[in-house]
């Protein structure tokens, strides 16, 4: 697998497309449903898990053919928690505010399925550069769907993108969507459409 050509465009499709980690594969479900009530909190998380997970993909790279195959899980946790570590306190010290309206789902990035399973399932059987590039897309994809979520519900719930007013006053706001119900619903909303587009483009194949 190491020798293996690099495909960025194929990796993207797979990664952030077709194979979208919380979309399609439904990976990082709590995060995805808990902290997604504006495009700022899921956007957020969205990045911090995806710096975490290129760095932790990039040492255990570095380190597959060090690191005892018995031990492999706890050390890759080891290093994750050492990338959240680093992330949280530049959170702390520099956006605050996205600090504290993440809380507990920062060090949780620690245990999130998608950021091991990239370790255990690619970074740990490739070099460097591929492990970098397998992060990078996967961790996009796991932020667009967050933003996608968080957008969504932000609009529907207050009327604003970012903080910015987008819907006018007249529209009436539903409030269930920046509830945890919300969550679900529009969770359940994308993923309907995302089959549906696939089962069509499979029809017209």
């Amino acid at each position: 697998m190491e020798n293996k050509p690099i495909n960025l465009g194929k990796m993207f499709k797979e990664n952030v497309l077709d194979g979208n980690p919380v979309l399609v594969q439904l990976l990082g479900l709590c995060p995805a449903l808990a902290v997604t009530s504006s495009v700022f909190n899921g956007f957020g998380l969205g990045i911090s898990t995806l710096v975490v997970m290129m760095g932790a993909s990039s040492v255990v790279s570095l380190m597959r053919k060090v690191i005892p195959s018995n031990v492999r899980i706890p050390c890759y946790i080891v290093i994750i928690a050492s990338f959240v570590t680093v992330v949280q306190f530049l959170l702390a010290a520099f956006v605050p505010a996205l600090n504290a309206a993440l809380g507990i789902f920062i060090p949780l990035i620690t245990v999130n399925c998608v950021v091991l399973s990239r370790a255990e399932a690619f970074a740990s059987k490739n070099k460097l550069l591929p492990s970098i590039l397998d992060a990078m897309t996967v961790g996009a994809g796991f932020t667009l769907a967050l933003s996608l979520i968080g957008g969504i519900r932000e609009l529907l719930g207050f009327g604003t993108l970012l903080g910015f007013q987008v819907l006018p006053d007249a529209v009436p706001r539903t409030l269930i969507f920046i509830l945890p119900p919300g969550a679900f619903f529009t969770m359940a909303f994308i993923v309907a459409f995302m089959t549906y587009r696939k089962n069509k483009a499979k029809e017209a194949n």
